[in-house]
């Protein structure tokens, strides 16, 4: 058997044991530091009513997460201003990966409850995933293993210097 090292896993399985015994939620704890904190928190961009920030554990690189400053579970409580500004950041963040990465398409989506998927399942969220012709090869279905071919940070700057274009 060959050993496939991947080290910067381990802070994910860590996080799965303290997941219990945390109980504030990620996205109020991370809309609520200082933008100082945004690049080591992968925030890419703050609105008035929603923020986006790319996901830590992506399915591939550029994967972002669109997110309401108010800490709902669901689409459905959220009033018609954060709806708009959700749906006008959606489309941003479409165009901010198009430019940074010339995606071939989009998979754009959330999951409503723990039984539909979601990690975070009490703040409402939306993924955002950039997805490129032949972007799935044999590695997940041989090895259970996905190659991210981007570093977050190298992510974070590539969206963030477009986004400075763009807005």
């Amino acid at each position: 058997m060959k050993n496939l090292w991947a080290p910067w896993r381990m802070s994910y399985i860590e996080g799965l044991t303290r997941k219990n015994e945390e109980k504030s939620c990620l996205f109020c704890r991370v809309i609520s530091v200082s933008p100082d904190y945004d690049e080591e928190n992968l925030v890419v961009y703050r609105g008035e009513k929603t923020f986006v920030m790319l996901n830590k554990y992506p399915y591939n690189n550029g994967h972002l997460m669109v997110v309401p400053n108010r800490h709902v579970p669901s689409i459905e409580d959220l009033n018609d201003d954060e709806l708009l500004e959700l749906a006008k950041t959606i489309n941003l963040m479409i165009r901010a990966l198009k430019i940074a990465y010339n995606p071939d398409a989009f998979n754009i989506g959330a999951n409503i409850g723990r039984d539909a998927g979601a990690g975070i399942e009490e703040h409402f969220h939306v993924h955002v995933v950039p997805r490129w012709r032949g972007d799935t090869n044999f590695m997940p279905v041989i090895a259970d293993t996905k190659v991210i071919p981007q570093l977050l940070h190298d992510s974070y700057k590539s969206i963030k210097n477009v986004l400075s274009t763009l807005l």
